[in-house]
């Protein structure tokens, strides 16, 4: 390949993957990683878990060692992009200069959906989504007894875990009628309820909240029945929105994302977006979707990067997600929105292993495995390669999955 340019605007999983995928694919020109954090790309997922927990140290979040990028000749530059000109090729940093590129790949995430009511700027109110934020939330932990948490989905009780292990006592306020409504079934969110009851989480669902009160600093949470909880530290989190304003502005194709095709490309020749601002077409659902996933930002990279170099691939893979929380790790595979049968393997009332699996009819799209690592390699398998089992079957342990699977075969 010719000698050019190749920006990559967002230092996140997809930025990091495109670098690596890049050369891979026999891109030879310069590659350029623009990233408005001044940290080298690093694991996401850890940040409110081990990260928060004090675990793991910076170094060992990142990505890739920054040698890596030396010996790849990658140029990092910490800068913010505030337009792009497609039509020129060239990119607009936030001092004023300029960077003219041959391909430009848009991985620029997702931001923390804000909570707009009086008191969310109060110092002590904290949005969880990078390093920095985590670092400030560490920073005031050393002063902190009581947290709480407004959000009762993955992000909000994974940092109820972490907060906990630390002996912090943590609140949870949930607007909805159970945790983690809008992603599982309902046994699934009673089983997380159940487990924070028990590590001694206070969780309140069907919360109003009205208020985050303090003078200067937050002092606690008001919701709708003039009960406060008290808080000396208040972290939100309900959700995020895909970076898309940048290309919006440029004239890309934007819903719900940045729309893209099944090689990674944009409505506008020459650009490639992937990760969790990028919306494409599943194959496995037949629907357009935007997900916030670390192996779906890895296929979008690896899939670009091919474009990039005008070689061809797909993005194909099952969507896949995972979460830890204390002795818990649940693996998800698929998608469930629109099942209307779910069938569960294992003891979710009074247990800490089993599995929920989500059909719609006959046909398996998802499963949540707490704790089941051979149900999650099962589902994935009946889910991407479409296979019909006897969901009858599945809730008795006493039929091993293997067997399940044999008797498919022998179908």
């Amino acid at each position: 390949m010719e000698s050019s340019r190749a920006i990559i605007i967002g230092g996140s999983h997809a930025g990091a993957q495109l670098c690596a995928s890049l050369r891979q694919e026999g891109w030879a020109g310069e590659i350029l990683l623009i990233s408005d954090e001044p940290s080298l790309p690093y694991h996401r997922p850890p940040l409110s878990k081990t990260y928060l927990a004090d675990k793991v140290s910076m170094t060992e979040l990142l990505i890739r060692t920054p040698e890596f990028y030396e010996k790849q000749a990658v140029n990092i530059r910490c800068a913010r992009v505030t337009a792009i000109d497609s039509v020129a090729h060239r990119v607009t940093l936030s001092d004023g200069s300029e960077i003219e590129y041959a391909k430009l790949a848009l991985c620029t995430g997702a931001r923390p959906r804000q909570l707009k009511i009086p008191g969310a700027n109060l110092a002590g109110v904290y949005y969880l989504r990078t390093a920095g934020d985590i670092e400030a939330i560490k920073s005031q932990l050393g002063s902190t007894r009581r947290a709480v948490i407004i959000g009762g989905g993955y992000i909000g009780l994974e940092t109820a875990a972490s907060l906990r292990s630390l002996g912090i006592e943590v609140t949870i306020l949930e607007t909805a009628e159970r945790v983690l409504q809008r992603v599982t079934a309902t046994q699934v969110s009673d089983f997380y309820a159940r487990v924070h009851r028990e590590a001694g989480v206070r969780l309140h669902t069907l919360a109003a909240i009205t208020a985050i009160v303090g003078s200067d600093l937050v002092e606690g949470v008001r919701c709708g029945n003039g009960e406060i909880f008290p808080a000396d530290i208040v972290i939100i989190g309900i959700g995020v929105l895909p970076n898309t304003e940048l290309a919006e502005a440029a004239g890309l194709e934007v819903s719900n994302g940045i729309i893209i095709d099944g090689h990674g490309r944009t409505s506008v020749p020459d650009i490639v977006a992937a990760g969790d601002c990028a919306n494409y077409f599943s194959i496995h659902y037949e629907r357009r979707v935007r997900l916030e996933s670390v192996p779906n930002a890895g296929e979008h990279a690896k899939v670009a990067a091919a474009t990039m170099c005008d070689k061809k691939r797909e993005i194909s893979g099952l969507p896949w997600f995972w979460s830890d929380q204390f002795d818990i790790k649940l693996q998800i595979s698929g998608l469930n929105q629109g099942h209307n049968k779910v069938i569960i393997r294992g003891d979710h009332i009074t247990g800490r292993s089993f599995s929920c699996f989500y059909f719609i009819n006959d046909r398996m799209i998802a499963a949540d495995c707490i704790n089941r690592p051979q149900d999650f390699v099962f589902s994935k398998r009946i889910i991407s390669d479409s296979l019909m089992i006897d969901a009858s079957q599945l809730a008795n342990e006493q039929i091993p999955l293997s067997a399940l699977l044999a008797i498919n075969k022998s179908t």
